[in-house]
């Protein structure tokens, strides 16, 4: 089983990744005895997987209680995240219980949302359960709810004390969401590996496929670039904001869009797309590298075009996102196949061409 670590001093967790994990006491801590532990869960994992781990938690000595949330982006927001509170509050939770976020993204945002608040902040352990929360956001301690005028706009750094990563909950996700998880997978080839992107146009049919080996492989290598950033870089001061390849144009799509009209993942693979033709109009990628990009997302069944919101809405969109500086993008682009850079470097008109030809046509 590989077991990657977050060197963050008294803070360094681990991330365990294999098969059965979530039916496995082992991988529990086993300070978890005594007790209680809020497991967060939606409608859709909960019936998968819920009997599983409470009877994993109650073979330490644990005491579980569920809170069950509806599921989907819409929830991401303060009204769902009260439900949290409620429940902990009702069950006379102490700062010194765990909190256990099992699901994808969005479960694993706000439930380490409510953990850094519930009395000034609780343990909690992330069990995620798509494959783009086991590559990304269970990993880092980025923690937060939605808020109308953007993603991810409230929320903290709280980090988890473990993360249980069992690729068995990959078997019943669907293709969709597999697909978008494929996009934070290639995110880290493109920004800093150049072998790994290599490695991902080689297996690519195996990973759609749910080849448990290669599914470990890429999930253990994004990880372990996930934590040696987070490491160097816990709160994004630096090199983490290179994690946010694509995630500018990314958010806008989905802020405008509607949150959970396009996942994460097709949004990011979209706005990936954006950030590599801007990158070839100002000089750094060439055609066929773009291309090379456009070939993978296209492999994983990703979208190569962006949605038509109109250029002005994508820069209105932009301008709320959390890398503007005295008003100025900071985007994410590609000097090369395998190295990413943060630059304020492109005019206004150099980005509303990227997103005229993202989109494949002009206002």
């Amino acid at each position: 089983m590989p077991i990657v670590t977050v060197a963050l001093g008294e803070r360094a967790y681990s991330i365990h990744i294999g098969r059965g994990l979530l039916s496995d006491p082992a991988s529990l801590p086993a300070r978890l005895s005594g007790q209680n532990v809020a497991v967060v869960s939606n409608e859709t994992v909960a019936p998968l997987y819920l009997q599983t781990v409470r009877a994993s938690l109650r073979a330490v000595g644990a005491k579980p209680f569920e809170i069950v949330l509806p599921d989907g982006e819409a929830y991401k927001d303060w009204q769902t995240l009260n439900r949290i509170f409620d429940a902990l509050l009702e069950h006379h939770c102490e700062r010194g219980d765990t909190l256990i976020a099992l699901g994808g993204g969005v479960i694993g945002d706000m439930g380490g949302f409510a953990a850094a608040c519930y009395q000034r902040g609780m343990d909690f352990i992330q069990m995620p359960t798509t494959l783009l929360a086991q590559v990304d956001s269970s990993v880092g301690g980025k923690t937060a709810i939605n808020h109308p005028l953007g993603k991810n706009m409230i929320g903290a750094f709280h980090q988890p004390s473990r993360v249980v990563i069992d690729i068995d909950t990959l078997s019943t996700l669907p293709r969709r969401e597999l697909s978008a998880g494929m996009a934070e997978v290639v995110k880290y080839g493109l920004m800093r590996d150049a072998d790994f992107l290599c490695w991902l146009e080689d297996h690519m049919p195996e990973l759609m496929a749910r080849d448990a080996t290669s599914l470990i492989e890429a999930i253990g290598r994004a990880c372990r670039h996930k934590a040696e950033i987070v490491a160097e870089d816990e709160r994004e001061q630096g090199a983490r904001a290179l994690l946010n390849l694509g995630h500018t144009f990314g958010h806008a799509i989905e802020t405008g869009m509607g949150y959970g009209v396009w996942l994460h993942g097709e949004a990011v693979a979209a706005g990936t797309l954006m950030a590599a033709r801007l990158s070839m109009r100002m000089g750094w990628l060439s055609t066929a590298d773009v291309a090379r990009i456009e070939r993978l997302f296209a492999a994983a069944a990703l979208p190569v075009r962006a949605p038509d919101l109109g250029t002005e809405r994508y820069l209105e969109l932009m301008r709320h996102d959390k890398k503007v500086r005295r008003g100025r993008l900071r985007l994410v682009l590609l000097k090369t196949l395998g190295e990413a850079v943060v630059s304020e470097a492109a005019s206004e008109a150099e980005i509303m061409e990227a997103i005229r030809d993202a989109r494949g046509k002009a206002d």
